[in-house]
């Protein structure tokens, strides 16, 4: 069912490009971007995830490098009946973490730093879940590729509104139809990630929970990277937005509103159905109590996952 979203998608996205290049060249121009368009989809689906890493300047970690964590994320992917996926790390003080890749077999999972400093073992273990219960469900190529394909869409936007006051409009929509595409097209893609994140989110929370045998711990993390998300600004996200709804929360400033314009669904909400889903699976609403030291902290691995 993935794949054939993400082949929807694709053609949508692509026919949104055709029509911003017909704005910018006329014919010539939405042939020009059609076969731009082709290009970058192939390019996107090989190598979106290493762009995406790229762009945050994610670092590989390993067994020996990051233990604790690692062996965490193992155990979790084995829970889930998934490969281990490549585990980055990410410096920026902003709690927050996204998974990508085209299949399981080629996923990685990339944490902030400001996460492992806050949350404790329980909830960066529901966290990491949340990310591999993306992966399983085969999120993360359309979400990837969404971003490569929406942030391209913005460029060529920007492009246009910068040289189309001087030159002629032979392209059929006229001067003010040019404008106003180029202002509509980078709202309709970012339109396409906001339905696609929001309605995956809520699935990957729920797979979480059941990863992790208690929706608690997800959604005290939520919580916690919700309020820091919103303290804390995260310069790397705000100058690559259209790689937003990756993230587990929402990474850029002033989106907290669960409507038309967030590209996640509002953490309250999710945290009341993590609530829903713990009371159904006899675990109780109760917040659990966490141990005070991250998976990170200390030099010996833990083979046990905190479940126990």
């Amino acid at each position: 069912m993935n794949m054939i979203k993400t082949a929807v998608l694709l053609a949508g996205m692509t026919a949104l490009f055709m029509v911003v290049g017909f704005a910018l060249g006329g014919q010539q121009g939405m042939l020009l971007a059609f076969v731009f368009a082709a290009g970058m989809n192939l390019f996107s689906y090989w190598n979106s995830d290493k762009m995406v890493l790229r762009m945050y300047n994610a670092q590989p970690v390993d067994e020996r490098s990051a233990p604790d964590l690692w062996h965490m994320t193992a155990e979790l992917a084995q829970r889930a009946g998934l490969p281990m996926p490549r585990l980055y790390l990410i410096e920026d003080d902003q709690p927050n973490a996204f998974a990508t890749g085209r299949n399981p077999e080629n996923a990685a999972v990339a944490v902030n730093t400001g996460l492992l400093r806050i949350l404790s073992r329980e909830e960066v273990a529901g966290v990491i879940a949340h990310e591999l219960a993306h992966i399983k469900n085969r999120d993360t190529l359309i979400m990837t590729v969404t971003a490569t394909i929406a942030g391209a869409i913005s460029m060529l936007a920007n492009f246009g509104m910068m040289f189309s006051s001087n030159r002629n409009n032979n392209n059929g929509f006229g001067a003010i139809g040019t404008i106003l595409m180029m202002i509509l097209a980078p709202l309709a893609a970012m339109v396409v990630q906001m339905m696609i994140s929001r309605t995956r989110e809520y699935a990957a929370d729920r797979a979480a929970g059941e990863f992790t045998g208690n929706p608690m711990w997800l959604a005290t993390g939520l919580d916690k990277l919700a309020q820091g998300a919103r303290a804390i600004p995260s310069n790397a996200a705000e100058h690559h937005p259209a790689t937003a709804h990756m993230f587990i929360v929402n990474p850029l400033s002033g989106a907290r509103m669960d409507n038309l314009f967030s590209t996640h669904p509002n953490p309250e909400n999710r945290i009341a159905a993590l609530l829903e889903q713990a009371r159904s699976m006899g675990v109780g609403a109760a917040a659990p109590q966490p141990t005070q030291a991250g998976p990170w902290a200390g030099g010996t691995p833990q083979r046990r996952g905190p479940w126990g």
